[in-house]
């Protein structure tokens, strides 16, 4: 059984929302998961990103992976999309594999044939359309306001005063990229499961969490 350690606090719901789903879905397989978590500060990940420091971004989260290692971790996983914008600074400082989100993403949209995607997600990953690590996919950003309403209302999330109209305000940015041509929006910010889930969003969607944490318990069962 390998062991994997997550790097959390990138935010905090999204930690325990792995947390949750990683024990459940192990102990509906049979075997108890060999896990550790440390804990990052979102507010220092964040200022990086906005100053554009993803170098210092990649150190920063370097140093937890590094502490994982050294707890026995043999893999490594950031528990939410957003941190995976200083991948290619990260990659080379890492002590051990990252079970990456985005790489999870494209295998299971090269399996359905989906060509052109949406994005509900952080400000930085709407803004920046996966930073250019989904090649071959076209990418539907929304309307400007749209993206003013996204960036507030997820932050509204991370800062612990969600408002439950927004839920309907990411079904309306929803339904306007669908009707521009996207096959399927992403649901791209793991803390956005305190708003829905593929099951109630009412638009068809993948949750990249999901098919992230599925391939997590792949990698803690092997």
């Amino acid at each position: 059984m390998c062991s994997v350690g997550i790097v959390g606090g990138l935010g905090v719901d999204a930690t325990v929302h792995y947390y949750e789903r990683i024990t459940s879905a192990c102990k509906a397989r049979g075997f108890v998961p060999d896990l550790a978590i440390v804990h990052a500060d979102i507010d220092t990940g964040q200022n990086l990103i906005r100053a554009g420091r993803l170098d210092q971004l990649a150190v920063y989260l370097a140093g937890f992976i590094g502490r994982l290692s050294k707890a026995g971790a043999r893999h490594a996983v950031l528990p939410a999309v957003t941190p995976h914008i200083c991948i290619e600074e990260l990659t080379p400082l890492l002590p051990i594999p990252l079970i990456n989100i985005v790489e999870v993403l494209a295998a299971e949209l090269e399996r359905q044939r989906i060509k052109r995607v949406a994005l509900l997600g952080s400000i930085f990953t709407i803004q920046g359309s996966l930073w250019g690590q989904l090649p071959g996919i076209d990418i539907v950003k929304p309307q400007p306001d749209e993206i003013a309403f996204i960036g507030a209302a997820y932050q509204r999330i991370l800062d612990g005063n969600t408002d439950p109209a927004d839920a309907d305000g990411f079904r309306r940015v929803a339904k306007s990229v669908q009707a521009r041509g996207a096959e399927t929006v992403l649901i791209a910010g793991t803390d956005l499961v305190t708003l829905f889930d593929e099951q109630s969003a009412g638009f068809p969607c993948l949750d990249v969490a999901r098919l992230h944490i599925d391939a997590i318990v792949e990698t803690l069962a092997s």
